[in-house]
This record gives structure tokens, sequence and C-alpha cells, in this order.
């Protein structure tokens, strides 16, 4: 089970980024993965904080979230040896850090620049080029550093993925129940009730959570970290990924680019709550009340496209069983589904 051993969330805590280090036990050096962008935002004052603290630092920049990029950032740490990797930025950045710390046995320390999804806590990485679009176990920061005045200057739609991507624990959990009862599939309560007390939280304080006010940030950023942990505790994805997850990664197959992994899953969940028969009007008003995508043209595919995406979800993971695994719903089902719930 690995869990961060320091979480900082507050105004001004990159200005900590040496204490932080220095208390975790490193003396020596680091290296800051980052993209152009955010090295601007966050990276460079990273760096420079650390070495007026007497630490050699060195930087590797990457612009996407590749297998490629991984093992390019892999051998810059074979060369520099640091005793940390910082991902600095968004959810790509910190990926790319953790997996190719993770596969040198170095240390993470993570820094997100927006509060796109859970990512930035969770021991699990997302990258481009593996033969499936779903995440692969990497490791778990040992520390994150999440600086709101930072974080609440980044574009405001990044901050309504992040909510998607928390709402959509109620239907992860739900689909995880069933896999326990249907499959036997181990089912970790402590850990599920950490990820859908976090959706919970986030549909309680969704009046909060608007641009400019960074109370609500918090409630976001300290939910994405729960669900992060509570990933970690179970020792996979699934407290935090199910059906919803799967129809957004067939989304990302069908047609790339179109939106975020928040605002996809969030739709997603609209769906999927309503074949668990539970409340998916709430789930779709707090989306509406955040700004967030809740239909196929917010989302800018098309209504075919959901379909398939529909169709293809249980394929993507045939070993994770949800409620699509359950129904085994025809095309004619999806279609009534996505009209029901008012995404098509």
């Amino acid at each position: 089970m690995q869990l961060p051993r320091e979480v900082i969330i507050g105004n001004g805590t990159i200005d900590r980024v040496a204490e932080v280090y220095r208390r975790l036990g490193f003396t020596k050096s680091a290296l800051i993965i980052a993209g152009s962008k955010t090295y601007g935002i966050a990276g460079k004052a990273v760096k420079e904080l650390l070495e007026e603290d007497g630490i050699e630092v060195n930087r590797f920049l990457v612009e996407s979230a590749t297998v490629k990029d991984v093992d390019a950032v892999e051998e810059e740490i074979k060369v520099s040896r640091p005793q940390v990797v910082f991902g600095v930025g968004g959810g790509t950045k910190i990926d790319v850090a953790k997996l190719s710390s993770a596969h040198q046995e170095t240390s993470f320390i993570s820094v997100p620049t927006t509060a796109s999804h859970d990512g930035i806590a969770s021991s699990l990485s997302s990258v481009k080029g593996f033969e499936k679009p779903y995440s692969v176990m990497a490791q778990a920061p040992i520390a994150i550093i999440a600086d709101t005045n930072i974080i609440m200057h980044a574009p405001w739609r990044s901050v309504i993925s992040g909510c998607g991507d928390v709402v959509a624990k109620f239907t992860a959990v739900k689909d995880w129940k069933l896999a326990y009862e249907e499959k036997n599939e181990y089912y970790g309560e402590y850990a599920a009730s950490l990820a859908l007390m976090s959706a919970k939280l986030v549909i309680q304080n969704a009046k909060l959570i608007k641009p400019g006010n960074e109370e609500g940030l918090r409630v976001l950023l300290e939910a994405l970290i729960s669900c992060g942990v509570s990933m970690s505790i179970a020792g996979s994805s699934r407290p935090c990924s199910g059906s919803e997850h799967l129809f957004s990664h067939a989304l990302d197959i069908i047609k790339s680019n179109h939106a975020m992994h928040g605002e996809q899953c969030g739709v997603g969940t609209i769906m999927m709550t309503y074949l668990h028969k539970e409340n998916w009007k709430q789930v779709r008003e707090t989306l509406k009340m955040l700004g967030a995508p809740t239909n196929a043209d917010e989302l800018r595919v098309e209504k075919e496209d959901v379909i398939k995406a529909l169709e293809m979800a249980p394929t993507i993971r045939p070993e994770r069983h949800t409620i699509l695994n359950k129904l085994n719903l025809s095309h004619e089902d999806y279609e009534r589904l996505a009209k029901m719930t008012g995404v098509v």
C-alpha cells in the first residue's frame, strides 16, 4: 500500500518545496519533469527554490504523455541520478514523471498546476502507446504540493473536468460492489467509502466550486487526493474507475481530443447511474451547476459516437465486471438509454 507522506494544499504552498524535500530525508539532487508552459507556471519556481537551498537540480521538458516520453525521461534519470523526480504540471506531465520514476525506482513528488483528474495523487499512470487505453500501475507520490493560487489560474475547464472525474466515483463504487456480489471479486469497504465520500463532498459543495473561490477549489483538491489514496489502498483503480470510465476510454478510441477525460466520465456517470437505478438526475443537475457537459453536443461528439462508445465500453476491459456486462444491452437499448438521460 503506497500512500503519500506529505500532502500540502493552500495558497503559496509552492514556497515550501525545499522544506518538504528536506523533511522527507533528501539532501542532494532532484529532476523536474514539466512542459514548456508548466515549467514557466511553476517548474521554474520549484527549481529556483531548491537551488537556493543548495540542491542540485536538472529539468527535462515533455509535451505529451507517450511511451517515448517515458523512455526519454528514464534515460535522463539514469544520467542525472536524482534522489527525487518532481512532476510539475497537469495530468500528462505528472503521469510521465510518475511512471518513469517508478521504473527507475526513484521517489516522486507531485506538484499539480491543474485539478483536472485524480492522477495527481494516484499510483496509476495514463500513458499513450501501450496496448490498452487505460491506466497502468506506476507509484504513488511520496508528497503532493498543491498551490491553490497556481491552480486557480489554470483554465476553469480543468476544474470542471476534475469534478466530473470525482462524481464518477458514484458508479465506479457501484460497479465494484456488483463485481464482488456476482463474481466474488475483492471489494475493500474502506477504499470504496473513501472514493464515495469524495463524490458526495463535491456534489454537496458544488455551489462553492466556482471561479475565484479558493474554498471550493480546496474541496475538489482534497477529493481528488482522497480518490488517489483510495486506489492505493485498493491496489487497483477499482474504487475510482468503472463503466463510466470505460465509456470515456471507448469515446477516446472513436473520436479523440474532443473533450477532457473528466468531462466524458461525467456524462458517462449520468447514464451509468440510470442503469444502476440511482438518482441520475441529481448527477446531471450537479454537473450542470458546475458548468460541465451533460450531453453529446457539449462533449462535441455525434450521437452515433455516444452509441458506439456505449457498445464498445464492455469490451475495453472484459475482465472488469460492470453494470454493462450484467445487463448486456442491445444497440436499441443504448439508444434508449442515451435519449432517456438527455445525452443525445
